[in-house]
């Protein structure tokens, strides 16, 4: 009897390994695509240069899984459907190449801890999610930066914006292919009201 009931659980913890019909499932990765800016201008005279800390986010964020909401205060997590990177470093690295390719600044870096540079601008993802709204599927995105002076320790420009879009293939691929097209909306508003006069 004993071995009967071994073999019994032995079958059981293959089952549930397993699955039905032997299939088992594995996680899609995806990525920010975001597009490359142009290249910069012609430097003229710059001698300002600005560092870019990483993004902040809520936790949720940057846990793997892409999130989706069915009720503002409901959070999803799309188990087999993840970031293959943690979209702050994207965002990060997206905003430095837009800084860069504006040419306003001598010189654009990732911040290193250290204040080396002239400014220190600083950011937050807030949102990054599909959202269900009755036979709608959309995506929003929302973030915030502000830009602060070292020698001072003042804030010089803040600015937070948002960006909704409808998702027209109503599948996974689809989200993350809007998310691309509101992420790259919102950063370049987000940087819009950059004032020039910091770089001079």
């Amino acid at each position: 009897m004993k071995q009967f009931l071994n073999a019994l659980a032995l079958l059981l913890v293959i089952t549930a390994l397993t699955g039905c019909g032997g299939k088992l499932r594995y996680p899609a990765y995806y990525t920010l695509n975001l597009p490359a800016p142009p290249d910069p201008p012609a430097p003229e005279n710059l001698q300002t240069s600005i560092a870019v800390r990483e993004f902040r986010s809520p936790v949720y964020l940057r846990q793997g899984p892409i999130v989706y909401r069915r009720t503002p205060e409901e959070v999803g997590f799309y188990e087999y459907h993840r970031w293959a990177a943690d979209p702050r470093m994207l965002l990060t690295s997206a905003v430095i190449d837009h800084l860069r390719a504006d040419g306003r600044f001598s010189m654009v870096s990732p911040y290193e801890g250290r204040p080396n540079s002239d400014y220190i601008f600083s950011g937050q993802l807030q949102t990054l999610e599909e959202v269900d709204s009755g036979d709608a599927v959309k995506v929003e995105v929302a973030m915030s930066a502000q830009i602060t002076k070292v020698a001072t320790g003042a804030t010089v420009w803040s600015n937070a914006v948002s960006e909704t879009g409808t998702v027209s293939q109503r599948n996974v691929p689809g989200v993350v292919s809007q998310m691309n097209r509101s992420m790259e909306l919102a950063i370049n508003k987000l940087l819009s009201t950059v004032p020039g006069s910091l770089g001079k």
